[in-house]
This record gives structure tokens, C-alpha cells and sequence, in this order.
């Protein structure tokens, strides 16, 4: 009810957040599993970069057809 009234975090915040953090304070194990959470946050966003690039292709063909 009240998380409507609470400030959206910025876009890109908690990206910058993770980067400023200490990692001294892990371990290697934690730091080879934030590594590999990483990578699939790059995996995810590679995907959703094809999605979006696949829907402006087909929209421009849609639209230019026939220029």
C-alpha cells in the first residue's frame, strides 16, 4: 500500500551500487559465484538487446515496405 509513496531507485543505481562495493571482504568462492551471477545478468540483457533489435527490425519492414 505505502511502496507507492517510496521513491523509485534511479535506473542504473544498483549497477553502481555493486560496482563501489568492497571486494575484499569475499571470499574467492563468493566472488567466482557473483562472477558467474554477472555473467548472466550479461547473458539477460544481450537477450533483451536482440528482442528489442528483432522488434525494430520487423517494425521498419513493416513500415518501409514498399519505399
Amino acid at each position: 500500500m505505502f511502496d507507492d509513496l517510496e521513491p523509485r531507485p534511479q535506473r542504473g543505481e544498483p549497477l553502481r551500487a555493486l560496482a563501489r562495493e568492497d571486494l575484499d571482504v569475499y571470499a574467492i568462492e563468493d566472488l567466482e559465484t557473483r562472477i558467474a551471477d554477472l555473467e548472466a545478468e550479461i547473458v539477460r540483457s544481450r537477450t533483451a538487446i536482440e528482442a528489442k533489435r528483432s522488434k525494430k527490425n520487423a517494425a521498419d519492414a513493416l513500415f518501409n515496405f514498399g519505399s
